[in-house]
């Protein structure tokens, strides 16, 4: 019975703390969610303007069009910080590591979690200047933007791909993977003739904008991310709250049927005890 007891009571603790992280996680889910729906009109808006400008030329062209023969690419992953989020971690990091399978990959690590997997398993790692996903700004997503285009240009990589987890529900978190650079769909409906004039020439200024749409880009999926990991955070510690209280149930009742049975033998050993007097 004493032992039992012990456990109710961890138990008990233990669903205090889990019920704690749940509430935490819901009330950071509602900020990540409002960042969510904010960060996506300014990336649509600046992808359209990306679009405009590259359509309205015909002789228009721009490194960050062309389709080279990838002989290397830099992957951005983004991951947690901490975990208890159910398979967040888990899932966007197999995902990752099957995109890489069989290619010379360099990868910066967006996320503790994401940082400590790739240094385990030896991938070349970029910088680790952004290991702390939860201390992540604007402008580190937009610095980050400028260097990765830097490298791009200078033939360091041919390709960018982004690994995140995009946020479709508090139950639903899908890891997903998309081709930053080069631009694909930037240039490719027809070209019109267009009534405005862009000074400096549309190149010149298609090469400004690219860096600050892949850092919008960047942006808005470390935002999915964060969001995905929170939902999945609740989640899982809704299941362990859940998990807790049926634990206390089932200890309660084996409590219950250990005291009953003290009693019951104690009320026997009297019963013996006056009848061997007699």
């Amino acid at each position: 019975m004493k032992g039992i007891k012990l456990r109710i009571r961890s138990m008990e603790s233990t669903k205090q703390i889990t019920k704690a992280m749940e509430m935490v996680a819901a009330s950071k889910l509602r900020r990540a969610q409002e960042k969510v729906s904010r960060s996506r009109p300014y990336f649509e808006t600046l992808f359209d303007t990306v679009c405009r400008i590259a359509e309205s030329s015909q002789g228009f062209t721009s490194p960050y069009l062309e389709n080279r023969d990838v002989k290397k690419t830099c992957y951005v992953v983004i991951a947690g910080d901490r975990g208890l989020a159910g398979g967040y971690n888990h899932n966007v990091l197999k995902l990752a590591e099957a995109e890489m399978a069989g290619k010379n990959a360099a990868v910066v690590p967006v996320g503790k979690r994401s940082l400590e997997n790739f240094r385990a398993h030896g991938f070349e790692i970029l910088t680790d200047a952004y290991y702390e996903a939860g201390d992540l700004s604007v402008s580190d997503c937009f610095t980050l933007a400028r260097e990765l285009c830097s490298r791009f240009l200078s033939g360091e990589f041919d390709r960018v791909d982004i690994v995140y987890t995009n946020f479709v529900s508090i139950l639903t978190q899908q890891p997903s993977v998309i081709t930053a650079l080069p631009l694909h769909g930037a240039a490719g409906g027809e070209k019109t003739r267009s009534e405005t004039i862009y000074e400096p020439d549309s190149e010149e200024l298609f090469g400004r904008i690219v860096p600050e749409y892949l850092g919008g880009l960047i942006y808005g999926a470390l935002c999915e991310s964060v969001a995905s990991e929170q939902g999945a955070r609740r989640t899982a510690m809704d299941s362990a709250t859940k998990n807790a209280e049926e634990m206390i149930s089932d200890l309660s009742l084996k409590y219950n049927r250990a005291r009953q049975g003290a009693i019951t033998q104690e009320i026997t050993e009297i019963v013996a005890g006056s009848t061997v007097e007699k």
